[in-house]
């Protein structure tokens, strides 16, 4: 029996335009994310380096943009959370069933965004529906790295087989299963949250 749900944020909840950075970034004489660049994102997703560090090596790599350019292009992947998954996931934690997680790999400017893009009032609401919500760029790890699910568990001594979790990327799904978690690995524009009980 599912007694825990843990839940992604981007793209389960609120709606990402993926390609949004790197499009706004042409311009700029972008045209791949490079191992180098790809090692920078995650370290900022880990909280390893601060948001100023993060802008200045970004910086370093595209010398014409601004940092206000640069800090709006970062975020224009951030879209709107629609008003009906965020009464669905209260009327998940009203209902009391489940210990409710949410598990995002994100960073300090992203989250900024989106409590600017929320207001304080609804990103209270968002927060609130959850008993543990863990973001990235506080714990110092990231999915799909096994290390993080592992810490999840432990850390709220969950059972895996009575722990469900839902993420849109495969890595992730994959990686949590592995540990022997039950997974929903969501299909953006196909499938939506709100048919969450109906795969539990």
């Amino acid at each position: 029996m599912i007694k825990n749900i843990i839940l992604d944020f981007g793209d389960v909840l609120i709606n990402l335009d993926k390609p949004a950075t790197a499009k706004a970034m042409v311009q700029h004489g972008f045209t791949e994310v490079t191992p180098n660049l790809e090692n920078l994102f995650q370290n900022y997703e880990k909280g390893l380096i601060t948001s100023s560090d993060f802008l200045d090596e970004v910086s370093a790599h595209f010398p014409n943009a601004s940092r206000e350019y640069l800090t709006t292009a970062w975020n224009s992947i951030l879209l709107d959370f629609p008003e009906h998954r965020l009464e669905f996931i209260e009327q998940l934690a009203a209902e009391n069933q489940y210990k409710m997680i949410l598990l995002s790999n994100t960073n300090d400017l992203h989250i900024k965004c989106v409590k600017a893009q929320m207001g304080a009032e609804r990103y209270g609401r968002f927060k609130n529906a959850f008993d543990v919500f863990y973001l990235s760029y506080e714990i110092g790890m990231r999915k799909p790295d096994t290390e993080i699910f592992d810490f999840v568990l432990q850390e709220n001594k969950l059972t895996p087989e009575e722990t469900f979790f839902v993420d849109d990327v495969k890595e992730n799904t994959y990686s949590a299963a592995t540990l022997g978690i039950k997974v929903w690995n969501l299909q953006v524009g196909k499938e939506e949250i709100t048919q969450l009980k109906s795969k539990l």
